[in-house]
């Protein structure tokens, strides 16, 4: 069957390359795809894994399988997030941001240096461009230090990063980025094959007094993210000096 797949796979490859499936089209329902290529549905859904790992095609749950439009990559900026710097203002990714009220628990209670059951205030944080999403951010912060301006509901924030940013004064940001498959949750909300490395990036914030005031674990599909990451070296002029 590993060769129907292909085939299924490059003759859809071939009708969106040349346009003859336009971005942002609907294709036709699996039962009917798979009844045109007279091939199961399990084999019909493997191929059309094949185009999903390429960017080519992104399914939505409930509305189907649709030919993907053309995402522009985002550079992560070490220190805080995900963004672009040479887009202009009005590409700027939409960013929508759920508040959940939780505890600490399993690897957060060592992220943020405290115990068992503390207070947290969870942002979900979920970047689109247009209508397909782009990257995803789960931020936790100390309950006592969440800022009361970000709302319960779900809504749009253009300025979400420096909104987090400015929440105080920080002395130390410390990050680990590793490559790893998405976990179900991950490729069904960014709509990504299962097979597609994503850009882990574990990044967690401390304060002038050595608080942890922010733990951030951020995940970027690998087909479209760069990270930068920039160290300034300080010269000892007198040290040079002889």
């Amino acid at each position: 069957m590993s060769s129907r797949r292909h085939g299924i796979a490059n003759d859809l490859r071939n009708q969106i390359t040349t346009g003859r499936l336009k971005p942002g089209e609907r294709l036709s329902s699996e039962a009917q795809l798979a009844a045109q290529y007279e091939v199961s549905t399990a084999t019909l859904r493997s191929a059309l894994a094949v185009l999903q790992g390429e960017g080519l095609v992104e399914k939505i749950h409930g509305k189907g399988n649709f030919v993907r439009r053309s995402l522009r990559r985002i550079t992560y900026v070490g220190g805080w997030g995900a963004r672009d710097p040479q887009a202009a203002p009005d590409t700027a990714l939409r960013i929508t941001v759920r508040t959940t009220k939780t505890r600490a628990r399993g690897h957060l209670t060592a992220l943020l240096g405290v115990s068992t059951g503390s207070p947290l205030t969870e942002f979900l944080c979920l970047s689109y461009e247009a209508e397909s999403p782009h990257s995803l951010a789960r931020i936790y912060v100390p309950r006592d230090l969440a800022p009361a301006a970000v709302s319960n509901e779900p809504r749009q924030h253009e300025g979400a990063a420096e909104r987090f940013a400015a929440l105080r004064p920080t002395s130390e940001v410390r990050e680990t980025v590793s490559a790893r498959l998405p976990t179900p949750d991950e490729a069904s909300t960014l709509r990504i094959s299962s097979a597609l490395a994503v850009l882990a990036i574990t990044r967690v914030t401390a304060d002038i007094t050595g608080r942890v005031v922010e733990a951030a674990l951020l995940v970027l599909p690998g087909d479209r993210a760069d990270a930068v990451f920039t160290t300034h070296h300080v010269t000892d002029e007198g040290w040079m000096e002889r």
